[in-house]
């Protein structure tokens, strides 16, 4: 069955509101970060037996990969580059799941994309732990983009090919 295009985009509006929001969360809670741990004293705030509150400037990908002097503009127009493609694919979708999962990731790119023209590394602060044994860092933005693409694969699991909105 062959989709017509006014079925193309159905749910963008639904995207970009979760992109919107995504980016909002993503950036008033870093801005909260900064402010209460720009007076604290201390490596961390503990906050329960298992997760902390940490401040950790990340250059790189995710767990610090690819750091360096260079790479923030580099992973910035990299972002750029995803941002637009994951549009495209957006206004070509007729899926809800996929347009919420494409807003999840959309909204968290841009949100650590902005942290990388801001301060040339993202800000990273939930810490959770088990004994000595941490998780790196993470934030609001990366928690969405994982979301993002726990969605995508759901929706490629169990959702008809011909409803995904494919690239092609």
């Amino acid at each position: 069955m062959l989709e017509t295009t006014a079925s193309h985009g159905k749910y963008r509006g639904l995207a970009l509101l979760l992109a919107i929001l995504a980016l909002a969360l993503d950036q008033y809670s870093k801005w909260l970060i900064l402010t209460i741990l720009s007076g604290h004293n201390g490596p961390a705030i503990e906050a329960t037996p298992f997760f902390n509150i940490v401040l950790v400037r990340n250059s790189g990908i995710s767990f610090g990969m690819f750091a360096g002097e260079r790479q923030p503009l580099l992973l910035t127009a990299v972002s750029v580059a995803v941002v637009i493609t994951l549009l495209i694919w957006l206004m070509k979708n007729s899926s809800k799941l996929v347009a919420m999962a494409l807003g999840s990731v959309i909204g968290g790119a841009i949100g650590n994309m902005i942290d990388r023209v801001r301060f040339g590394a993202v800000t990273d602060f939930l810490d959770f732990h088990l004994g000595v044994y941490h998780w790196p860092a993470f934030n609001i933005a990366d928690s969405c983009i994982f979301i993002g693409v726990v969605l995508l694969c759901m929706g490629s699991m169990f959702t008809p090919n011909q409803t995904q909105g494919s690239m092609t």
